[in-house]
């Protein structure tokens, strides 16, 4: 990596770390607006369930967007250094800019959301349509939709496919999935910004470590924007920690996500931003039963918490038997046999039955039992860190099986 380039690294760490600090004193003195406002909502899994103010997560947003939007021209400073003007970079810009503008309306999705309370559905329109810049700088920049078939599909398929128009389908399915994954993994204070903050870290690890391959343009740019991110979410999770003093509303979930969509997709490395995702595919897919509604599922799937004992317990969906498809009884009887879920039937008729709601969040009190909500949250971000572990194994050693390295 070129010398020169060493700069504005530096000048973004320094950028993003005073970012930091702004975006942990900004929130304390916007919480009063926000709760002025209405924007706000009870924390129950507390005792007296007190409102706090709610999508703070705009906050550390707008400081984000503000650190690149004055960082915009330190990179091509050394255009003008070298008086190489006539061999400006115009793709990286644009990179930048496409991708700062996805964010952008991201945020301001999420926003929206937290105001409006958008239906399921909306959800995952929003993510598709700010994804769409993100596409069109990819087309117009790099463009190439071709991929290294991995070793036991080589005999049927050749050692490259061209995937056309479907690599951009998967490349939209990867904003839709980051931003919701993140979201649905949520409901204890600290989750959302904490999970968040543990697979940025691990971006930054990979892109520092791929800063001395050959790629290593694409991982520069990477960092200048997973850096940022970085420490204004850790300036937002000091607030969000419990006991929590504000939430972090849908508007940090989906500037969260497609962030990482976008270092992802432009630094040409959206596979193993997969692996750094483990914790939220494995919850997505244990959701998966009641996101389809093969088995009912409840607006809020909170754990539920007890006043008498502090800690949280799981938290049920009630229904009645008769009502449950044939696929969802299959579902229950398949889950219940290997343990996955908790199944409670009435005993005098029948009529109702209750399963345990499909969630990460669930799953683990129903192995450990009942806990207090600060040590769950630790629990979970011990899984994510191990989740990303499992990552670079998979990266840097097993991938040896199925590509040449």
């Amino acid at each position: 990596m070129p010398a020169l380039w060493l700069l504005p690294l530096l000048v973004n760490v320094g950028c993003s770390v005073l970012g930091g600090l702004v975006t942990f004193a900004l929130i304390p003195a916007f919480q009063g607006h926000f709760m002025a406002a209405r924007l706000c909502g009870r924390d129950m899994n507390k005792p007296n369930k007190r409102e706090i103010p709610e999508s703070l997560g705009v906050i550390s947003g707008a400081v984000f967007l503000l650190i690149l939007f004055f960082f915009i021209p330190v990179p091509f400073l050394s255009c003008f250094i070298e008086e190489k003007c006539e061999e400006f970079p115009h793709h990286e810009l644009v990179a930048l800019i496409g991708s700062l503008l996805a964010i952008c309306c991201m945020i301001f999705l999420g926003f929206a959301d937290d105001v409006l309370n958008l239906r399921w559905r909306h959800k995952l329109l929003l993510p598709t349509a700010a994804s769409l810049p993100l596409l069109m700088v990819y087309f117009t920049t790099f463009g190439n939709t071709t991929i290294v078939v991995p070793k036991p599909f080589r005999p049927l398929l050749g050692l490259h496919v061209d995937l056309s128009v479907l690599y951009y389908v998967y490349m939209g399915m990867l904003a839709v999935f980051c931003t919701n994954a993140i979201n649905i993994l949520a409901g204890i204070n600290g989750l959302e910004a904490g999970q968040s903050l543990v697979i940025a870290g691990s971006i930054i690890i990979f892109n520092v470590v791929e800063l001395r391959g050959d790629f290593y343009a694409d991982h520069l740019f990477s960092l200048y924007l997973i850096i940022p991110f970085f420490f204004t979410t850790w300036g937002l999770l000091y607030h969000n920690w419990y006991p929590s003093n504000v939430f972090v509303g849908d508007t940090f979930c989906y500037f969260a996500g497609m962030t990482f969509a976008v270092v992802g997709i432009i630094g040409h490395f959206s596979k193993t931003m997969l692996l750094f995702f483990i914790p939220q595919v494995l919850n997505f897919l244990y959701s998966l039963p009641q996101l389809l509604h093969i088995v009912p599922c409840p607006r809020h799937r909170l754990p539920r918490f007890d006043p008498s004992t502090g800690k949280l317990n799981m938290s049920y969906s009630k229904f009645k038997t008769q009502s449950l498809p044939a696929l969802g009884s299959l579902f229950i009887q398949v889950a219940e046999a290997l343990h996955l879920v908790d199944v409670q039937r009435e005993q005098a008729d029948k009529e109702f039955m209750e399963i345990s709601n499909l969630t990460l969040i669930n799953f683990v009190l129903k192995i450990i039992g009942p806990t207090e909500e600060k040590k769950l949250t630790i629990i979970l971000l011990m899984i994510q860190v191990l989740g990303s572990c499992c990552a670079f194994l998979v990266r840097y050693q097993l991938v040896r099986l199925f590509y040449d390295v």
